[in-house]
């Protein structure tokens, strides 16, 4: 994560309970490492498990994640980087368009055509081309 990004995405983020005195332990991570990771997570499309020994451990990582996007607050990281990257572009900073799918204005497709085999006899024979 770049300093541009961590310092739009930083106040966004919950204050600790005992940074305002409320008491608890200190949390043993920097947010922005969690921030990292998560994002290294998302952009490598790999799985909680196989997080890097570079980072914190994945149940860490994923506690936060899970307390994060129950708050609303990795909508709003995204939504606010969003923003940013289209002001950049000389864009507005919200989109002012969607695209719809057919799939989602059509009537259903058939899952497979009426002749399809349905039975594993029937797939087998019509695999082989046989009778």
């Amino acid at each position: 994560m770049t300093d541009r990004e961590w310092a739009e995405v930083r106040p966004l983020l919950p204050v600790p309970a005992w940074l305002q005195g409320r008491g608890g332990q200190p949390e043993g991570y920097c947010h922005r490492q969690m921030l990292d990771a998560i994002r290294y997570l998302v952009a490598g499309g790999i799985s909680w498990r196989a997080m890097p020994a570079d980072f914190p451990a994945w149940g860490r990582v994923y506690a936060f994640f899970r307390r994060w996007r129950e708050h609303g607050l990795i909508a709003e990281f995204h939504d606010r980087l969003r923003g940013k990257v289209r002001e950049r572009e000389g864009r507005e900073a919200e989109p002012t368009a969607g695209i719809m799918t057919r799939s989602r204005c059509g009537p259903p497709r058939q899952s497979r055509p009426p002749h399809a085999a349905t039975t594993a006899g029937r797939r087998c024979r019509a695999a082989n081309g046989t009778s």
